[in-house]
C-alpha cells in the first residue's frame, strides 16, 4: 500500500505578503516546493483551490496544504569515493574528478555524482520538487574537474538557486586554449542554445534566442601554441565557456566537440595522454544560504591540466 500525502493547516497572521511567502513562512515548506503544490492543486485558501502563486495573503484567511509522498529517488546508493571540500548541515561542497558523471542519464545510470551522494548523505538531501534525491543546484561536465555545491535541504537549494539565477555566484575557470587570445583580456557575450544542426552539441545564436551568456576571460600565462586563460562566468549556461571560447577562434585543447587540436600539439597531448577538454572549475564563493556568511572556495589545477602547462610551458 502507497503512503497517504500529508495535510497540513494554519491560519495565515500577517495579511499583504505574496501568498507563496506567507505559506512558506506558515508552514516550513519553501517557496518553491509551494509553487510547484500551487501548480498541483494541492493548496486551498478558505476552501478553495488556490490558481495564483503571487496573490496577496489575507489575515485571518485559513489555508491547507496536500503534501504528497515524495516519489522515491531512482538512483541508488552507492560507496564512490568524494573529495570533499566542505559540509555542513544545509550544504556539501564538492571537488569532482574529471571523467565523473554529475547526474545519471542514459548510458551513465550509474557511477556517478548522484550515485556518491545519496551513499554519503544517507537520505539527508534536497528534495525540490517533491522528489526524494539530491538537490543540484548546477552542474560541470562529465570531462570537466572542479568545485559544485550541492542542497542538503530545501531551504539552501531555494537560497543558492536564487543566487545562481542573480548572477551573484563567484565561478572561475582555467582553461588551456589553443592559440593565444587577443586581446588578452575581454569579455565575450552572446546567447547559447541548442545546436540546430547537431542536437548534442551547443552554439550560438542570435540575440532574442537562446540565453543571454557572459563570460569574461584573461590570458593568465602564454604557452607554445597556447595559453592558461582564467574565465569569470556571469551566467552559467550548457557548455558556456567551451562555446565562447570556440567563438573567438581559441577552443579548449581537447575538447572533442568545439575545437580541433592543432596538428603540431598533437603528439603531446597523445604522450600524455589527455583525452578531455582541458577545464577546471577552480574557484567557487558564495553566501551560505542559511545564514549568509560567505563561503570561499578555490581548487588547485588537477594533475593531467598541469602536466599539459609543463609540456607547453615557453
Amino acid at each position: 500500500m502507497g503512503q497517504t500525502a500529508d495535510i497540513l493547516t494554519g491560519t495565515i497572521a500577517d495579511g499583504g505578503q505574496r501568498l507563496d511567502k506567507a505559506l512558506a513562512d506558515a508552514s516550513g515548506l519553501s517557496r518553491e516546493r509551494i509553487k510547484a503544490l500551487i501548480g498541483e492543486g494541492a493548496v486551498l485558501l478558505d476552501g478553495r483551490v488556490v490558481a495564483q502563486v503571487s496573490m496577496k495573503a489575507q489575515a485571518g484567511a485559513t489555508w491547507a496544504i496536500r503534501v504528497p509522498p515524495a516519489i522515491a529517488a531512482t538512483a541508488q546508493a552507492q560507496d564512490i569515493p568524494l573529495d570533499v571540500v566542505y559540509e555542513d548541515h544545509a550544504l556539501i561542497v564538492i571537488d569532482k574528478p574529471a571523467g565523473l558523471v554529475v547526474h545519471p542519464a542514459v548510458g551513465n545510470l550509474d557511477g556517478t555524482l548522484v550515485n556518491a551522494l545519496l551513499h554519503h548523505c544517507r537520505g539527508q538531501l534536497s528534495g525540490i520538487g517533491g522528489v526524494a534525491r539530491p538537490g543540484i543546484v548546477h552542474r560541470i561536465d562529465k570531462d570537466t574537474s572542479g568545485l559544485l555545491v550541492v542542497a542538503k535541504t530545501d531551504a539552501a537549494h531555494e537560497g543558492l538557486a536564487r543566487q545562481f539565477a542573480d548572477h551573484s555566484i563567484i565561478r572561475a575557470y582555467r582553461a588551456i586554449t589553443a592559440g593565444v587570445p587577443v586581446p588578452s583580456a575581454g569579455t565575450i557575450r552572446g546567447s547559447i542554445a541548442r545546436s540546430s544542426h547537431d542536437r548534442k552539441k551547443m552554439a550560438l545564436v542570435a540575440d532574442g534566442r537562446g540565453k543571454h551568456a557572459v563570460t569574461h576571460y584573461r590570458v593568465l600565462t602564454a604557452l607554445d601554441g597556447a595559453a592558461l586563460v582564467e574565465c569569470r562566468l556571469e551566467t552559467g549556461r550548457t557548455h558556456q565557456v567551451r562555446v565562447h571560447l570556440a567563438s573567438i577562434g581559441h577552443s579548449l585543447l581537447g575538447d572533442p566537440v568545439y575545437g580541433r587540436c592543432p596538428p603540431r600539439l598533437r603528439p603531446i597531448l597523445s604522450a600524455l595522454g589527455f583525452r578531455r577538454q582541458a577545464l577546471h572549475a577552480a574557484e567557487l564563493g558564495f553566501l551560505h544560504p542559511l545564514d549568509g556568511h560567505p563561503l570561499h572556495f578555490t581548487s588547485p589545477t588537477p594533475v593531467d591540466m598541469e602536466s599539459l602547462l609543463v609540456e607547453l610551458a615557453v
